[in-house]
């Protein structure tokens, strides 16, 4: 379409004849993109059978809405794609702080200009990406922040009295007029000021200072907020709650598979700037999501708090890291990473996590130790169901020790392993390392390691050496075993003219 250049030109358009409002715009795009058949909010994953056909349903029922979840629920991520719904450009005054639509402008400025200039009027055009404006809420935020008021350096050089329209400054929710108008975590509020909001929610319009000046905006109010401040007990006011047309909740990756996706889609694993490539195995992303999944249902961690989506994105960027700086000190040429690499990842952990009060007694480092370790013996019992593992235990219940150094090269790892009876054929049988590059299979036989270490199966040492499990049998205590024998020999209890041994 040919761009338009004076309010002449626009409306004498057929394209343009007709004025749509923000939420009815939105509806009419949706509509198409649903019947096309066209994604909807490409980057969003795992929400496709829970949160987007409720965020749908708000759209086609013209609500007003907010986002209820606990953090790393890509709810910011959500409300910046509602953007694609709106269309590509819209005509406004040049100039004009609040957008307003040449064919029926709000404000007093551009109705004057329009009467002195006529359909020689100029337009100018808003991209979409213009048209998303977004406040995190803080106790500090005023209603002149959100809504506006009065300019007396403004009245007083244009010489106009104080209540006259023209001295207005707009706060945030004016100049978000014709767009979406997003607040974050809307309970840390104000009272006062989610009170300025009702007017905007149930009327659509604004009134600064109490003047007698009214806007009717034409704006798509979003939220997002903790369901824990979300409640009567919380930090938000019922009547506002009230005049919010549809409550949708978020939630974390249902799956270990969409839990990586997410991972993948956002973390940071090429290294553009490295001459090295970057090979991550399967076993391993499926060792950092399952961290995230146990961090989740662990009872030393806070459920309140959640733990974020960014918990195993960083982890695993760390991972990456920890393996890159291995193949750089080794003269590898692939990065590799190895599930030991995720104890190197704790410093990415332990600040994702909120402790209870048993967790703080541990502390969050023996938390995230505890939970990589409990996410390793997870995921590798699902890979060595098929594999005959028992020469392996064996080789080590029979005196068999190695020693492994984290930053080992993969060919001193390869060397080690070999002595050690039915690795090699444990590792054939699940499949885990089809590529035949040294740095892959290193990863491949310390997952087999690490796994068996993490079942108990074998133990393993802080110092990186795989050997038999420690015997779990308790110290004898003479004392004690001495006590046991005189009451029963008080008691005349027959030992059978031998004495019994009684362990603690």
């Amino acid at each position: 379409m040919p761009q338009l250049h004076t309010l002449g030109e626009l409306v004498a358009s057929p394209a343009w004849r007709v004025r749509r409002s923000v939420k009815d715009e939105m509806r009419a795009n949706l509509i198409a993109r649903l019947g096309s058949g066209a994604p909807l909010f490409p980057g969003i994953v795992g929400y496709d059978d829970t949160v987007v056909p409720q965020v749908v349903n708000a759209i086609l029922s013209k609500h007003n809405f907010i986002l209820l979840g606990l953090r790393g629920q890509a709810k910011t991520r959500m409300l910046r794609a509602l953007t694609s719904l709106l269309d590509t450009e819209i005509p406004v005054m040049p100039g004009c702080e609040i957008h307003d639509d040449p064919r029926a402008p709000i404000c007093a400025a551009c109705r004057a200009r329009i009467v002195t200039e006529g359909k020689d009027t100029p337009i100018a055009w808003l991209a979409r990406d213009r048209r998303y404006v977004e406040k995190l809420a803080t106790p500090d935020v005023t209603i002149a922040d959100m809504i506006g008021d009065l300019d007396p350096i403004k009245a007083a050089r244009a010489g106009l009295e104080l209540g006259d329209e023209l001295t207005m400054h707009y706060g945030l929710i004016p100049r978000a007029n014709r767009g979406i108008f997003a607040i974050n975590e809307l309970p840390d509020l104000a009272g006062k000021v989610q009170v300025g909001l009702f007017n905007i929610l149930q009327e659509g319009d604004v009134q600064i200072k109490g003047y007698p000046v009214r806007l009717p905006l034409d704006i798509m109010l979003v939220f997002s907020a903790n369901p824990e401040d979300y409640t009567a007990r919380g930090k938000i006011i019922t009547p506002l709650k009230d005049r919010i047309g549809s409550e949708i909740r978020t939630h974390y990756p249902a799956s270990r598979r969409d839990g990586m996706d997410i991972t993948e889609q956002e973390a940071l694993i090429a290294r553009a700037d490295s001459a090295l490539t970057v090979d991550v195995p399967l076993f391993v992303r499926e060792v950092v999501e399952e961290v995230a999944f146990q961090a989740r249902g662990d009872q030393r961690v806070d459920k309140r708090s959640g733990v974020s989506q960014r918990l195993p994105i960083t982890c695993l960027e760390n991972t990456v890291s920890n393996a890159e700086r291995r193949a750089l000190k080794c003269g590898e040429a692939s990065i590799v990473p190895r599930v030991t690499d995720i104890y190197a990842a704790l410093p990415s952990l332990t600040g994702k996590i909120e402790l209870e009060y048993e967790g703080e007694l541990r502390g969050a480092e023996t938390v995230a130790r505890d939970l990589v370790r409990v996410a390793i013996a997870t995921v590798f019992d699902g890979h060595a169901a098929v594999a005959d593992l028992k020469p392996v235990i064996e080789w080590f219940e029979d005196g068999g020790t190695l020693q492994l150094a984290d930053d080992a090269p993969a060919e001193e790892v390869l060397e080690q392993v070999k002595a050690v009876n039915g690795l090699e054929r444990a590792l054939g049988m699940m499949g885990l390392a089809p590529k035949k590059d040294a740095p892959y299979r290193a990863s491949a036989l310390d997952f087999v390691l690490e796994g068996l270490a993490s079942l108990k199966k074998i133990s393993r040492t802080d110092e990186g050496r795989f050997q038999a499990p420690a015997t779990e049998r308790k110290p004898r205590n003479p004392d004690r075993e001495r006590a046991l024998e005189q009451l029963m020999d008080d008691e005349g209890v027959p030992t059978g003219g031998k004495k019994k041994k009684y362990y603690n």
